[in-house]
């Protein structure tokens, strides 16, 4: 009950600044004080000291006697802030407040893995038994339609860059990975505004989508692109993201046997570039390392190899768009019918 008690005085104290509500001193009775200083001393040996002034009474923040003071953290330079060194280099990482950071990642053979752009279970082994010569025969007029618009599309990418493939394949695609970004974006708004499953077919597109961009960060690596090529992926990119949005919205069949059908055409393209490279017309260099890395290619593999998994890709791409497109025409959406995830 003591204990009660002077808990309260020492509590009104605090808040009144020492002082009652009428104004007078809590404190000047002595014996008042030794009362509540002795029924405070079995909570803790160490309340009473000069540290902090409340009033006309000082008090000492209630901790272990046995704590030692904590240790302010290391100070950083002026240029250095925000930053760390990294572990056996000169290389600065960094240093992030939420704890964020990417965990060593070797490869199989124990290696430090290069990449950021991807990791290793994102990369694949490409299935090369695909059939190749499979071709969608148009049956009523948006499939006539989709043909011959991608084949006006050809035109002029075979004026420009005529047998030169390695550029070719790089304006090839920046191209082919739009529309699995698009049908992807797309669906992934139709499920969050409908409150419906996708079927797995935002997945599928997605997927689609970084295998064409892996495709394309291999090509920037073996064919370095000159300043109006660049400029002719920014207006191509502009123009196709735009058109291809706008089609998708309109009729997804239709986009997507247009992609299918560009997808024959780019089997057909990585055909001729195999051919020319057997023949001796281009040399058959070493592989990048991210092409390697990323189809989990031999060592020693060379071009040949690397545009070989490509085209069995574009193959692949082939029939998942064609598929998609058939579910179309049948009048049900994706979703009723699962999506060949993984299918490479």
């Amino acid at each position: 009950m003591n204990r009660l008690l002077a808990m309260s005085i020492l509590r009104r104290c605090m808040i009144n600044n020492g002082r009652n509500l009428h104004g007078e001193n809590m404190f000047q009775s002595p014996e008042l004080t030794a009362a509540v200083v002795l029924n405070l001393r079995p909570f803790h040996q160490g309340v009473i000291g000069r540290d902090e002034d409340f009033g006309n009474f000082k008090w000492r923040r209630m901790m272990s006697s046995t704590a030692e003071p904590a240790a302010k953290p290391p100070s950083l330079k002026q240029g250095d802030a925000g930053t760390e060194k990294k572990e056996g280099g000169d290389e600065v990482m960094p240093a992030s407040y939420w704890g964020i950071s990417r965990s060593k990642i070797t490869r199989d053979d124990g290696s430090e893995w290069p990449w950021n752009c991807f990791m290793p279970w994102d990369t694949y082994e490409s299935n090369l038994s695909i059939d190749l010569s499979k071709h969608h025969v148009p049956k009523n007029f948006l499939d006539k339609f989709a043909l011959r618009t991608v084949k006006l599309l050809r035109i002029p990418t075979d004026v420009f860059f005529q047998r030169r493939y390695g550029c070719r394949a790089m304006m090839l695609e920046t191209v082919a990975a739009v529309p699995g970004m698009v049908g992807g974006m797309l669906l992934h708004l139709r499920s969050l505004r409908k409150f419906q499953q996708s079927g797995g077919w935002i997945k599928a597109l997605l997927e689609e989508a970084e295998n064409e961009r892996m495709h394309l960060m291999t090509m920037v690596e073996l064919v370095k692109p000159k300043w109006y090529e660049r400029l002719l992926v920014l207006a191509v990119q502009g123009v196709f993201f735009n058109a291809f949005f706008v089609a998708y919205i309109s009729s997804p069949k239709l986009a997507h046997r247009i992609v299918g059908y560009l997808e024959e055409e780019a089997v057909h393209s990585y055909t001729e570039f195999l051919r020319d490279i057997e023949s001796g017309a281009i040399e058959n260099v070493p592989a990048p390392a991210i092409a390697i890395d990323y189809w989990r290619l031999p060592k020693d593999a060379t071009l040949k190899d690397v545009i070989t998994v490509i085209r069995a890709d574009e193959a692949h791409h082939r029939d998942v768009n064609h598929f998609a497109s058939d579910i179309h025409f049948q009048g049900k959406e994706l979703r009723e019918a699962p999506a060949p995830v993984g299918y490479h």
